[in-house]
């Protein structure tokens, strides 16, 4: 029996159009091959919005994304709209959509794909075989904590406030996310938090250990933060699972997204306690190098495989995508982001058609 989808696309600002593209019928492909219907519907954020609306993300758009299956993001933002005010540029559209669809987990895949591993920075011996799976909290913590903002002393000094706060509630949930992902890996979990400075930290790894009881088959660790990050760089192949509060995520994912040595490659996935998730690739929109058929589309196309297996529970799927990415790297095909010696270059739109030729094989 034929399943079927709605997918809402949000192409956005530079690169976006041009490497979804790509995703789409690497999607229609494996779709036909796996008896998946996929219904797609595209709306304007970003900078497109702006042009076409005014606002970064059109109520039209929000109502689009909550009525789908799941929503595949490509990229937002540019130097066209850097003179706008903050709270109008395209990179709101971003917050009001996480906001909008109540997504508090972020997941970010850091995985060493063995034909790029000479991209890593580190030495192959530290990095061969790493494969981490980062789950930040994604909507509390010092982000969002009050009160925030600056304020005037009685003697006239400006003094900045933000506030880290997380309830047991909000640990619980996005500690559920985690210890249900290291279930699916190698059953490792390490959370990370500031325990011995900090009180909601004491919080987080009291609830954390509470919660354990409930995945007898995961095996819990705790580091501290700037521990987790010279352990990172250090031998990055014993982490698994890492599960941390928005802050102390935002920076250890961007750490673990460096081993791999290309940005180009990442994909993640943003997911709620219900409702559809945002697929996204990791990088930016690259507006320098847009229209030019230069772009990587091969994050966007590994952020439709994380929509199959997280969103959609179509894992067989998202296996074949991966695999087919692979095939084609080792066939020595590259985009400029990640063409070493002795391969061949190949534009945005080739290496999508060459992706294709492995899918149907």
């Amino acid at each position: 029996m034929t399943q079927q989808f709605r997918i809402t696309l949000l192409p956005g600002d530079g690169i976006g159009p041009e490497i979804m593209n790509v995703a789409v019928d690497v999607l229609k492909v494996v779709g036909k091959k796996f008896d998946i219907e996929f219904h797609f519907q595209e709306v304007p954020i970003g900078g497109a919005a702006i042009d076409l609306t005014g606002e970064p993300l059109p109520q039209e758009s929000l109502e689009k994304c909550r009525n789908s299956d799941a929503v595949l993001l490509a990229a937002i933002g540019g130097y066209k709209w850097d003179s706008l005010p903050p709270a109008q540029r395209p990179e709101g559209g971003l917050l009001a959509l996480r906001a909008g669809l109540e997504l508090f987990a972020n997941l970010r895949p850091a995985k060493i794909i063995p034909e790029l591993i000479d991209a890593s920075t580190l030495k192959k011996e530290v990095v061969e075989g790493v494969d981490i799976l980062v789950v930040r909290e994604l909507t509390g913590g010092i982000y969002f904590g009050k009160p925030r903002g600056v304020f005037a002393t009685e003697t006239g000094e400006k003094r900045g406030v933000n506030t880290m706060v997380y309830t047991e509630s909000e640990i619980n949930r996005i500690g559920r996310v985690a210890f249900e992902a290291a279930q699916k890996r190698s059953g490792k979990l390490c959370s990370v938090d500031k325990a011995n400075v900090l009180d909601v930290s004491q919080l987080w790894r009291e609830s954390m250990t509470k919660l354990a009881a409930e995945y007898p088959s995961v095996e819990l660790s705790h580091l501290y933060v700037d521990n987790a990050a010279m352990q990172l760089l250090r031998a990055p192949s014993q982490f698994d699972t890492i599960v941390t509060g928005n802050l102390f995520g935002d920076i250890l994912s961007d750490a673990a997204a460096m081993l791999t040595g290309s940005i180009g490659m990442l994909p993640s996935a943003s997911l709620g306690a219900t409702g559809p998730g945002v697929f996204e690739p990791v990088h930016g929109s690259a507006p320098d190098i847009a229209g030019q058929d230069k772009a990587n589309p091969l994050a966007q196309v590994l952020s439709a495989a994380m929509m199959l297996r997280y969103g959609l529970n179509q894992p067989t799927a998202a296996d074949h995508i991966e695999k087919s990415v692979s095939l084609i790297l080792q066939r020595g095909l590259r985009t400029g982001d990640i063409m070493s010696p002795g391969m061949k270059q190949l534009g945005c739109r080739a290496i999508g058609d060459a992706l294709i030729q492995a899918l149907e094989e």
